[in-house]
Parts: structure tokens; C-alpha cells; sequence
């Protein structure tokens, strides 16, 4: 099952850290570290040298990886846990399964 709890585009909160207490849109989900990043948030300073794109260079701001576990849904502007709910719906004689996640404060539906 290849569901994860945090999603691109969700709007989360970050709850440790330096940036704590401030919310972002996920711009990135890298599963395999269990890493996301914030849009505008947990920036770092990027030394770049001069390339055809980019002629300056100079120093770039640029959003860097938090850890999962830093982070928290938003859900109707409230911080929430994340669930799943399987749903099994039997289609031309076959068990599908369909995995729903669940804001564990409300026991609404999110997706």
C-alpha cells in the first residue's frame, strides 16, 4: 500500500523547530526519506556560481527539507492527525480496495 499521510499540495503546520507555529503549502513528498518541503518556509542561503541561466549568481534563498514528523494537516484550519479507512467495494466479482485518509480530530473524510 503506497498511501502516505502527507500529500503535495496539503496545507500543513509546522509543529517543531525553527519555524514552528507557521503553515505552508507542501510543494514536495519524498517518501523514501520521509522529507517534505514548505512552500516559504525553512529557507537556506544557496551559493551559486554564474551559469548561462542563471548570469549573476550570487546567493539564492531556497526552501530545504523537513522532516515528516515536523509537520502536521491542517484540517478547516486546525492542526489534525491523519488516519485511513479502507473501503472494500466488490466490482464484476473482484475485491477492490479503496484507502480514504480520515482527520482523526473530526472522523471526516480528507480524500
Amino acid at each position: 500500500m503506497s498511501t502516505s499521510k502527507i500529500k503535495k499540495n496539503d496545507k500543513v503546520v509546522i509543529i517543531a523547530g525553527k519555524e514552528k507555529g507557521k503553515d505552508g503549502k507542501v510543494l514536495v513528498v519524498d517518501k523514501k526519506n520521509n522529507r517534505v518541503i514548505v512552500e516559504g518556509r525553512n529557507l537556506v542561503s544557496k551559493h551559486k556560481k554564474a551559469d548561462k541561466q542563471n548570469q549573476s549568481g550570487g546567493i539564492i534563498k531556497k526552501e530545504n527539507y523537513i522532516d515528516a514528523s515536523n509537520v502536521m494537516y491542517l484540517h478547516k484550519g486546525k492542526p489534525t492527525r491523519i488516519g485511513f479507512k479502507v473501503e472494500v467495494k466488490e466490482t464484476d466479482g473482484k475485491a477492490q480496495r479503496i484507502v480514504h485518509r480520515i482527520a482523526k480530530s473530526t472522523g471526516e473524510q480528507i480524500d
